[in-house]
C-alpha cells in the first residue's frame, strides 16, 4: 500500500490549467518518448485521478497510454494530431467534443509528447472557437502566457487552421 506523499501522486510535467479546474494541458503522463518512464505514469495518473479529473485527451499520433489510462479508472479519448499537415478535419470534432464534455462538467487533461507548439496551438485554437476569446491574436498572447513560453510556426498554423474551422461553422 502506498503511503504519504507518493499516495496522491505527482503532477504531470508542465501541467498548466486553461480553464481553471475543467480543462488542463501537460506533456504526456510519464514523460516524453526517450524519457518515458512507466512508473512515472502511474503516479501521474494516480494525480489526475487524485485531483478529479475525469478523461484525458491525448494528440499523440499513436495509441501510447491509453491502455494504462482506463487502468487507472480515467476515461480516454484519442484525436490523432501529427507532426504537420491539414488538421480541420481533427480540430472540428476535438473541439465539438471538448465542449460537449466541458459542458457536462468534465474535468480534463489535453496533451501530446510534450508541451509545445501542437498543444499550444489546439488550446488556442479551442479559445478561439469556443467564443471564449475574440481573435487568434488574442488565443495565442493567451495561452503563451499561461505556458510561460512563444508559440512557434506550428502552432500558429493550427490557430491558423482553427480560424477556417470556426469560419466553416
Amino acid at each position: 500500500m502506498v503511503k504519504g506523499r507518493w499516495a496522491a501522486g505527482i503532477p504531470p510535467r508542465n501541467f498548466t490549467w486553461v480553464v481553471k479546474d475543467h480543462l488542463a494541458v501537460s506533456e504526456r503522463p510519464g514523460g516524453f518518448a526517450p524519457n518515458h518512464r512507466r512508473v512515472r505514469r502511474q503516479e501521474e495518473i494516480i494525480w489526475l485521478r487524485m485531483q478529479g479529473f475525469e478523461r484525458v485527451v491525448s494528440l499523440l499520433p499513436s495509441p501510447h497510454n491509453l491502455a494504462a489510462y482506463g487502468e487507472g479508472d480515467l476515461a480516454s479519448s484519442h484525436f490523432p494530431l501529427g507532426p504537420s499537415g491539414d488538421a480541420r478535419e481533427v480540430l472540428a470534432d476535438l473541439f465539438s467534443q471538448l465542449d460537449g464534455w466541458l459542458s457536462s462538467g468534465e474535468r480534463l487533461l489535453l496533451h501530446q509528447e510534450e508541451l509545445g507548439d501542437r498543444v499550444m496551438g489546439v488550446v488556442a485554437g479551442y479559445l478561439l472557437w469556443s467564443s471564449r476569446l475574440p481573435g487568434g491574436p488574442q488565443a495565442i498572447t493567451v495561452v503563451e502566457r499561461l505556458v510561460g513560453h512563444q508559440m512557434g510556426p506550428a502552432g500558429r498554423d493550427l490557430v491558423a487552421q482553427a480560424v477556417d474551422v470556426v469560419s466553416r461553422g
